[in-house]
């Protein structure tokens, strides 16, 4: 029985080690991606046929057909701006918007809360390098980024562009910036109106339009854009695609190896599409749905090797089907345009966002864990000086609150612990019958009741909530550049120094000194010598792996295991109700039954 409960925590550890190094790096794969050349689409399925731009706008098929970059080659590039553009400015207290009219749309974000670098006063910008400006029509010759859109009209909150293509199709684009604080609208949002107006009197056919939804960046040049991600809802599923989807990869153990691939298209109904990197994304929400979402690696730093994944950032596009204009008749597009920081509290507002559109924090399997904790958190928050504080506040809460479930676990196991003589006699008794020794085992928990796989209810209860805290970490805006203690950022390592090369962390290191000094405080139920060496081990293995993570995960598990300590000492010094007798052990002799340690061990 002592070997299958350190069977269990070995898997459950071992489980949580692979979530860590392997849940950042890849999101669930689309349905039925289409990658790559596609089939000729139908009469109605895209705007880059320039049969059908001619046909929709009525002009000769030799004038439609532009110059077009089909997403046929391995990345897109980076879009360079006019010297010549006309820029816009917009702005509230939390954002300022730079439209241009080349397009007719937005060419970046600047979130003023935000600081770009540490200690700086500049604000981080949105769409800074980019392969489209926000909105911008992709692929859609005569009305693309590369178009000069009129700017009809601009007050305080809100610009009007316009454009005609051949005379017979009229585009006019409107954009609204929300105010600092209006009901049901979110200081971050931008609204998008876009107006179809068919100037001739034929009937305009159906085509299929793609809004850029912006290019994400690694936010700082030590970032490896393991968050850069693409996503969508269809209302009952999200679906994210990763940066890491679109490169070639070797898989794990071969499983999931595929080649680089240009692009990653999901077709169907979907309510809201997102391009984000680490703390920050673009979230576009129609008021009618879309038809698609296509997804592709921007080749941000040319001078870099096409195999250097750091030269990379992601964008994506969304498709929507315009319906056929009647003559003289008009068709709109419209929607919000989220533009700024991940805040669960902020995405998590029903009354302002669809209801699903939290999903974009990308939790992943320990969604719910992520959800209580950053909640329990950011309330704590509210009137805790600072995010550290605030971090040591929930840890503290949430150790009291499992209370309950874990002093009866802690005492069982220093009941099992006395009970090994006794537990080493049965097995020598009944070593020739394993249905007669587990049955006489069992029996003897059962009368000095120790409940065998209580010492794994800790594991069970902690894991979970580490993992969840470790998957918040990825995606929480609120801990960027938030500074506690000697750390000037808790979303990063809290490296002090550099020695010979190799960076000096100190919230790892106390959080492996409190898991030695909890092991040899905690009673062990076991004497088996390969047990003992891998439960010497795991303070070192979780050190390592926790290493260069977060220095707030770092603090949440010193803090955890600090207040176990405390636990352990109390429970140590109890005297224990269940009176275990002396055990007589080969030669007649009766022994006094001890709770050993680890150092009586030794």
């Amino acid at each position: 029985m002592d070997k299958k409960n350190t069977l269990i925590g070995a898997v459950l550890l071992t489980a949580a080690f692979a979530t860590l190094y392997f849940s950042p790096r890849s999101g669930p794969n689309p349905p039925a991606p289409a990658i790559g050349p596609q089939p000729p689409p139908s009469p109605a399925a895209s705007s880059t046929d320039p049969a059908i731009l001619a046909s929709a706008a009525g002009a000769p098929a030799a004038a439609a057909a532009l110059a077009i970059t089909h997403p046929n080659s391995a990345f897109a590039a980076i879009a360079g701006e006019s010297r010549s553009a006309n820029i816009t400015t917009l702005g509230n207290s939390f954002i300022e918007v730079r439209f241009t009219d080349f397009g007719g749309a937005i060419r970046d974000v600047a979130l003023k809360k935000y600081p770009a670098e540490l200690g700086g006063t500049d604000p981080f910008v949105f769409n800074a390098l980019h392969a489209d400006p926000l909105l911008a029509f992709v692929d859609f010759p005569g009305l693309d980024r590369s178009v000069r859109f009129e700017r009809v009209s601009a007050t305080s909150n809100e610009v009007v562009y316009r454009a005609v293509l051949d005379q017979r199709l009229e585009v006019t684009r409107r954009y609204v910036i929300a105010a600092d604080a209006v009901d049901k609208t979110d200081p971050y949002q931008i609204r998008h109106e876009t107006t179809f107006r068919n100037l001739t009197d034929q009937t305009a056919t159906p085509v299929r339009v793609a809004l850029s939804l912006g290019t994400a960046a690694p936010t700082n040049p030590k970032d490896p854009g393991l968050q850069l991600t693409t996503g969508h809802s269809t209302g009952d599923d999200q679906v994210f695609v990763t940066r890491g989807d679109l490169e070639s990869s070797s898989g794990f153990l071969g499983i999931g190896a595929h080649s680089a691939k240009p692009a990653v298209t999901s077709a169907g109904a979907i309510v809201w599409t997102s391009v984000q990197n680490q703390f920050f994304s673009s979230i576009l929400t129609p008021d009618e749905v879309g038809s698609g979402m296509t997804t592709r690696r921007v080749k941000l730093l040319p001078g870099l090797s096409d195999e250097d994944h750091n030269a990379y950032g992601i964008t994506g596009v969304s498709h929507f089907d315009v319906k056929a204009v009647a003559a003289r008749s008009e068709a709109k597009l419209t929607g919000n345009l989220y533009v700024g920081p991940k805040e669960y509290r902020r995405l998590a507002n029903s009354s302002v966002f669809k209801v699903d559109q939290d999903k974009v924090m990308h939790f992943g399997f320990f969604k719910y864990f992520s959800q209580i904790l950053l909640t329990l958190m950011t309330w704590i928050h509210g009137w805790a000086p600072k995010w550290g504080i605030a971090i040591i506040l929930t840890t503290l809460t949430l150790k009291t609150i499992f209370l309950p479930f874990t002093l009866p676990s802690s005492k069982s196991a220093k009941r099992m612990a006395k009970l090994q003589p006794e537990m080493a006699l049965i097995r020598e008794k009944f070593k020739d019958s394993p249905p007669k020794q587990q049955a006489a085992t069992m029996e003897l928990f059962k009368k000095h009741r120790v409940n065998p796989v209580g010492g794994c209810l800790p594991i069970l209860l902690t894991i979970p909530f580490f993992m969840g805290f470790f998957q918040m970490l990825q995606s929480t805006a609120e801990l960027r550049f938030a500074p506690f203690l000697w750390a000037p950022d808790l979303s990063a390592p809290d490296t002090v120094a550099v020695i010979l090369g190799l960076p000096l962390n100190i919230m790892p290191l106390l959080m492996g000194a409190t898991m030695v000094v909890q092991m040899q405080l905690t009673p062990s139920p076991s004497v088996d010598n390969a047990q003992m060496k891998m439960m010497k081990f795991m303070p070192i293995i979780f050190t390592f792996f926790c290493y260069n993570f977060s220095c707030a995960l770092s603090l949440y598990s010193f803090v955890n295991g600090l207040f176990t300590i405390g636990q352990q000492l109390v429970i140590n010094r109890m005297k224990d109700p269940v009176d275990v007798p002396a055990t007589v052990v080969p030669g007649g002799k009766p022994v006094k039954n001890v709770t050993p340690t680890k150092k009586r061990l030794k």
